[in-house]
């Protein structure tokens, strides 16, 4: 079982550290995406330095290690005496501190996405509809990323899922952390947005009277 586990951790540690956003933007587009927008390797720079095509791959890949991860415990028989999530955990750690980057990545939202996915659909649908609606509201994809995860530490305390409150807890501080720049700029009102939703609309209207 100690042998599994270790097998598991690095397994996941690895395909976390997977530098999506980095190695689409080098070998499809050849561009290095850390030298581009925010410098940031996830989807949210994807999408805006190098289009929607490649944003949506890297949002899915990301996704996709962090499900990947986690269901090691389902693949190996022994989900019910090692949980998922303290596997999938190690994906976003190494999403946020890849191996294949000088121990640089990205901020870990999607790849927690991904870890949820594999846990609880149903919570990770949750997620997506708390995501999206904020992302309308705001139209800060910072604002939706830390609000959607919050979100979920608080749905997990309220439904006494215990490691899952450890977990995003955990992740919580983790995208907080990386996220403090965009946080300084959302309170001084100069935070980037998509170019959709009524945050937009409403800045825009603001510039417009001026």
């Amino acid at each position: 079982m100690t042998l599994k586990i270790i097998v598991m951790v690095v397994v996941a540690y690895l395909l976390g550290s997977i530098p999506s956003g980095l190695w689409i933007g080098r070998f499809f587009y050849h561009k290095d995406i850390r030298q581009l927008g925010s410098g940031n390797i996830g989807t949210t720079n994807t999408f805006r330095t190098l289009g929607p095509k490649a944003g949506v791959v890297v949002l899915f890949m990301d996704i996709f290690k962090g499900t990947l991860a986690a269901c090691q415990p389902y693949f190996w028989g022994i989900s019910t005496s090692v949980n998922p999530l303290l596997i999938g955990l190690f994906a976003s750690l190494g999403h946020t501190a890849s191996i294949f980057d000088h121990f640089h990545g990205g901020k870990a939202v999607a790849t927690s996405a991904g870890i949820l996915l594999a846990y609880n659909p149903p919570l990770f649908g949750i997620a997506c509809l708390i995501f999206i609606l904020t992302l309308v509201l705001t139209s800060m994809a910072s604002c939706a990323s830390i609000i959607g995860i919050t979100s979920i530490f608080i749905i997990a305390i309220f439904i006494h899922d215990w490691i899952l409150t450890l977990v995003a807890g955990f992740l919580t501080l983790v995208v907080l952390n990386r996220h403090r720049s965009n946080i300084s700029r959302i309170f001084s009102g100069k935070e980037s947005m998509v170019n959709f939703g009524l945050g937009y609309y409403l800045r825009q209207r603001h510039q417009n009277k001026k």
